[in-house]
């Protein structure tokens, strides 16, 4: 079984590589990141590359990297909500145009660059699965809150080409499952501004958010691609 995760430097991305690191079936784990001095697993069948999900060409070298290699599990770990310069908008005058488009750029657009180089590697005779992080408040009808506008719209936007992406891809890789997945809450530097009014135990480390995850992924069935899953396995809303 081969595996690539991308954002492997990341809160949820490093748990993922260190539990499918001591996974027996997994034979090449690929971890990829933009943190050149990423922290290592020991694991030898971890290997290790660069991408920086915000520049095209980075991502298409990534995709020749893997030149040959057939896929059986991708996971796109990766994810922008703030930074520095850039927070969550509350309203329309908070509005940026260059945050916009950088959240778009990698919550979106750069996964839908990813799919067009990964999932051409995957099986076509066996189950495989691409899956991206994605959140519940990317869902439109379950949006009762307001605000966060670019983060939600980005989301959104990811689970509308996550759906085109499963129709085109059945056509090629009929049992292909291509899936967002909403972690929860999870105790990461994304997410750590935000906590204050989440529930003890509702606030999950990464390696049991992950544990969670990879359980879904386990139980997808080919009628699942398409669709946005949740940590405890329900469906999310478009």
């Amino acid at each position: 079984m081969n595996v690539v995760v991308v954002g492997g430097n990341g809160g949820i991305g490093s748990a993922l590589v260190n539990t499918l690191a001591a996974v027996p079936e997994v034979n090449n784990l690929y971890s990829f990141s933009r943190c050149r001095g990423a922290v290592k697993t020991e694991c030898h069948k971890t290997i290790y590359g660069f991408v920086d999900l915000e520049s095209e060409s980075s991502i298409q070298q990534m995709g020749a990297s893997l030149e040959g290699e057939e896929l059986d599990l991708v996971i796109v770990a990766s994810g922008l909500l703030h930074a520095d310069d850039l927070n969550p908008e509350k309203n329309l005058r908070a509005l940026k145009a260059v945050n916009m488009q950088r959240l778009f750029m990698v919550n979106s657009i750069a996964s839908a660059l990813v799919a067009q180089q990964l999932i051409p590697k995957l099986r076509k005779k066996s189950r495989t699965v691409f899956s991206v992080i994605s959140a519940r408040v990317g869902s439109i009808s379950d949006n009762r809150l307001g605000g966060w506008y670019s983060y939600r719209a980005s989301k959104a936007a990811l689970n509308m080409l996550l759906k085109t992406t499963a129709i085109e891809v059945s056509r090629t890789h009929p049992k292909a499952i291509i899936c967002g997945l909403h972690p929860g809450t999870v105790n990461t530097q994304l997410s750590a501004p935000f906590q204050k009014n989440v529930p003890e135990n509702k606030l999950f480390p990464p390696e049991q958010s992950v544990a969670y995850l990879l359980e879904v992924i386990q139980k997808l069935q080919s009628s699942d691609t398409g669709k946005v899953f949740a940590w405890d396995g329900s469906e999310i809303p478009a």
